[in-house]
């Protein structure tokens, strides 16, 4: 199962590569076989992101179209594969070890709360983090890319999202474009495009892909569908601005799995072992952050390898750290306390969720965030107006 390749072939690298076109700089390896000059070149440079669109679902299913016959190459995404972390990579151009942002539910010592980054909420109330004193500004510590470029940057997001916290705080001086429906995500970019003949940066971001893949699986019609309308919906926006010397570069956060229902472990089935836990289970499905009670620890490794053994690979968090899963270089000062004691990553197609009393039990059919082929390799595709 892969690792990210932080030294030339994920995302972090791609954003280097682009901030360097765009006059700005990257503490990392630039992307290998994308040369910044080439991008620079170009009067625009888009980068539209595609939320869930794995490497591997794109060529298996859809050879024939747009997007599969502008295919550059295969790359990573960050660890863990996931929205939170990714997204944050993109918006940054920083490695989760300098973002420390590790998940869609993390645990914030100094709130003493376990919250959902991106909506900014906390997990056991749905409270808005604001009210417990969260500044945003403060918690999100580090600077938007954009405000690092050299050319006038701007932000296209759908219309629910483009003004939460996360994303403001994120967006710096980059315009932001809220968009309802694919054809005014296109339409916005092109209205972009048009307004004057200086060099723009765009960054979008199409999330509907992700969000069917979660309720009905990547293998299902619905998800089949939406892509479809996609890729004509991109074709249609080509010939729109055809000629306006633009690069259209097409990337993913994540791949997705289909799990299963027999492959959900709930912590309601293992109460000794969440007997152990400290807080709530942190990050995502595919890859949990497990707080252990203090004197706990050897009990909580007999029972996860005993019993979970085969659904589950151990690690402390600590030497996750150490081996540049999150990225190189030194880490954020908080990350290891958004990590937790130990790590578990799943095999196969297994999954991980505990409940707490407020939350309304929900399936995900497709998930993320592990290291499956599926879940970390997207695509890098390219084209050209």
């Amino acid at each position: 199962m892969p690792l990210p390749d932080y030294h030339g072939g994920s995302i972090v690298n791609l954003m280097g590569t682009i901030a360097a076109a765009c006059g700005g700089a990257s503490p990392y390896a630039p992307l290998r076989g994308l040369d910044p000059a080439q991008l620079a070149a170009r009067r625009n440079l888009v980068l539209l992101l595609v939320d869930g669109l794995g490497y591997n679902w794109l060529t298996r299913n859809w050879p024939d179209s747009v997007f599969c016959r502008h295919l550059q190459q295969r790359i990573t995404s960050v660890f863990p594969s996931t929205t939170a972390t990714a997204i944050t990579t993109v918006m940054t151009g920083l490695a989760p070890q300098q973002h420390g942002l590790t998940g869609w539910h993390m645990y914030f010592r100094e709130f003493g709360t376990v919250a959902a980054v991106l909506p900014f909420l906390t997990r056991a109330t749905d409270e808005p983090l604001a009210r417990l004193g969260a500044d945003p500004a403060v918690l999100f510590d580090h600077a938007p890319i954009y405000d690092g470029l050299q050319v006038p940057a701007h932000l296209v997001a759908p219309r629910s999202i483009i003004n939460t916290e996360f994303n403001l705080a994120h967006s710096g001086r980059a315009a932001r474009h809220g968009y309802t429906r694919l054809p005014e995500l296109f339409g916005n970019i092109a209205r972009v495009l048009s307004a004057d003949t200086g060099r723009k940066f765009v960054y979008a971001y199409f999330s509907e892909l992700d969000t069917l893949a979660h309720v009905f699986g990547i293998a299902s019609p619905q998800v089949g569908a939406e892509f479809a309308r996609l890729d004509a919906a991109c074709r249609d926006f080509l010939a729109r601005i055809a000629g306006s010397d633009t690069t259209l570069i097409v990337i993913a956060d994540h791949g997705f799995v289909d799990s299963p229902p027999e492959c959900l472990i709930e912590l309601d089935h293992h109460p000794e072992l969440a007997a152990m836990l400290a807080q709530p289970l942190c990050g995502e499905r595919r890859v949990a952050y497990c707080y252990v009670r203090p004197g706990c620890h050897a009990d909580f490794e007999r029972y996860v390898t005993t019993k979970l053994g085969a659904h589950a690979t151990l690690h402390r968090s600590t030497e996750l750290i150490a081996q540049n899963w999150f990225g190189p270089g030194a880490p954020h000062p908080r990350l290891a306390e958004r990590v937790g004691d130990y790590t578990l990553v799943m095999k196969n197609r297994y999954t991980l969720k505990d409940w707490l009393p407020n939350e309304k039990r929900h399936a995900h059919i497709g998930v993320h965030g592990g290291i499956s082929d599926d879940e970390m390799y997207v695509p890098l595709i390219m084209l050209a107006a």
